[in-house]
Order: structure tokens, then C-alpha cells, then sequence
């Protein structure tokens, strides 16, 4: 939920960068008004010269030139501005902001949002950071003063040297290297988000965000002939290969008939080629030609005792 703090520092900001570009170009008018006098002035001063004398004339002209100039350099300037303003519209009432505020959190998570953009929202709220180290108590004071006058107070322990607390967790790291012998970097993101994990610092995954993983654990990248070459397969593509359907061998695997990797709950198992050749999986193929094995193991079902009577 976004802090009301942030609401009046927007709804502030905005009145401050809309009363700036008024001065700005109340300014410019003033300029202008007087760029014209002295622009009138100096059209007078060359009409009432002597044409006879040349260079008092030639002067008298050149300043007027130069009013001339000033003006249209002005009038070029408020044109620009008024330009940029776009169409004159009504400022955003408290309520808009209000509304808009309630949005801001899913934008600022949204990994699509760019960069620029979160910049732009930071320098628009806050004015300034207030840092404050205590080393006896290892904790950091951090006073963030928000443009609308509020002032909030945030205090995170101080991390030591060699110490890295928003690394990722290496169980990610080992479902990243294991889901990049057949996943790209955009799916195994995809993946990670699905199972409701985040990068070290609490952000969602990106491809970039899996690439800069990889690059940083030194994790190869997923090669479709490297993959082909290695003989790794999906489930589908491992029920292919030994001919039996996906549910099937996924109840194998689950009864420990036959290796796979499942890195996460919510992602595709992961079969090496050359582990479906053993006499486990060989005698699960014979058994589904013959007739389906059931669903549950026969020493895991219940037994039902019936009676005549």
C-alpha cells in the first residue's frame, strides 16, 4: 500500500513543476514586453536621424537589428514552452492523484516498467536522502524527505564487510542451472515467477535478471544442440523415447521407477536419455504393454474385507 506520504509529495510536486513553468514563462513575457520597447525605441531613434550622417545611421540601424532580434529570440523561447505544455488542461485534483497513488506499487514491481521511469518517480517524490551510520549498533538511519514536507524514518542493520544479503538463495541457483539444460532464459523466468520466488533484493524475474544470474555463477546457457548432444528431455519428450504416455512415467518417477530432476514444483521435469534404458524403466515398459499398471502402488492400497452376511 502505498504511503500517504507519497501521495502529498506527488500531489505536490506536480503544483511546484506546474507553478515553475508558469514563472518560467511569466518571466519570458516580461522580457519579451521589454525586448519590444527597446525594439520601438530604437526604431524611432533611426526615423528621426539624419539620413545625411551615414554612420550615426548605420548605428541607429544595427541596434534597432538587434531589438528586432531579441524579440523574435523571445517569442521563439514562449512558443517552445507554450509548445511543450500542450493543450491547456485542468490540474489533477487530489482524488486523481489518490487513484493514481494506488497503482504506483504495481508499477514500480512491473518488469516491463523501465528504468527511466522509476527514476523519474524518485526524483518527482523525494528531495533528498539523510543517511546516518551508527557503527557501535552496526544500523543505518535513512531520513527520506518526500516533496511535499513529510519526513519518513527507515533503519536497516549495516552489512559487514563480506557479507551479502541480498544474494540469491542457492536453492534458486541450482534450479536455475538445472532448468537451463532445457529452458531458455525467458521461460526459466517465467518458471521462477510462477513458483513465487524473487531475486536477492525482492524483485520479480526478468530475462535479463535469469542471463545476469547465469553469467555471475558461471551457468551455461541453454543450447538447443547442446541439449540434444547431452541427451536432455522434458517429460513429453521422455514418454516419446521409452513409448509411454507423460502421466504414466511421471507416476514411475514418483514411485522412484525411474530418475528425473523436478528443480520446482510448478516447472517440467528433467530426464537424462541415458537413464531410460535401465531394467527398471524397461520392466515399467513391459508392464504398460501388457496391461496399465495402477495408479497407486499395490501395497499402498487399502484392503476392504467383505462378508456374506
Amino acid at each position: 500500500m502505498v504511503q500517504p506520504a507519497a501521495v502529498e509529495a506527488a500531489i505536490v510536486a506536480s503544483e511546484q513543476a506546474a507553478r515553475q513553468q508558469d514563472e518560467v514563462v511569466a518571466a519570458l513575457q516580461r522580457d519579451l514586453e521589454a525586448a519590444r520597447y527597446a525594439a520601438l525605441r530604437a526604431q524611432r531613434q533611426y526615423d528621426a536621424t539624419d539620413p545625411e550622417n551615414r554612420l550615426v545611421a548605420g548605428e541607429l540601424e544595427q541596434r534597432w537589428n538587434l531589438a528586432l532580434h531579441r524579440v523574435q529570440e523571445l517569442e521563439a523561447r514562449i512558443a517552445s514552452h507554450t509548445a511543450g505544455r500542450g493543450p491547456e488542461q485542468p490540474p489533477p485534483t487530489r482524488e486523481a492523484f489518490a487513484e493514481l497513488a494506488t497503482r504506483l506499487e504495481a508499477i514500480w514491481h512491473d518488469p516491463g516498467t523501465d528504468v527511466r521511469l522509476k527514476k523519474r518517480i524518485v526524483r518527482t517524490l523525494l528531495q533528498e536522502v539523510l543517511v546516518d551510520v551508527d557503527s557501535t549498533v552496526g544500523m543505518i538511519t535513512l531520513v527520506l524527505h518526500w516533496a511535499g514536507g513529510v519526513h519518513t524514518e527507515l533503519r536497516v542493520p549495516r552489512r559487514r564487510r563480506g557479507q551479502h544479503s541480498n544474494q540469491t538463495p542457492p536453492a534458486i541457483v541450482e534450479a536455475v542451472a538445472s532448468l537451463a539444460r532445457i529452458c531458455p532464459d525467458k521461460l526459466i523466468a517465467g518458471i521462477l515467477n510462477r513458483n513465487g520466488l524473487q531475486t536477492g533484493q525482492g524483485n520479480r524475474w526478468t530475462q535479463e535478471r535469469v542471463t545476469a544470474l547465469r553469467s555471475h555463477h558461471q551457468i551455461a546457457c541453454y543450447n538447443r544442440e547442446t541439449r540434444v548432444a547431452q541427451g536432455w528431455l522434458n517429460l513429453t519428450e521422455a514418454a516419446a523415447v521409452v513409448g509411454l504416455s507423460p502421466r504414466t512415467l511421471r507416476l514411475a518417477v514418483e514411485r522412484g521407477e525411474s530418475p528425473a530432476e523436478h528443480p520446482l514444483p510448478e516447472g517440467p521435469w528433467i530426464f537424462q536419455q541415458t537413464t531410460l534404458g535401465t531394467d527398471a524403466v524397461k520392466a515399467l515398459v513391459q508392464r504398460a504393454q501388457h496391461g496399465k499398471p495402477p495408479a497407486i502402488p499395490l501395497d499402498r492400497q487399502r484392503a476392504f474385507a467383505f462378508s456374506g452376511t
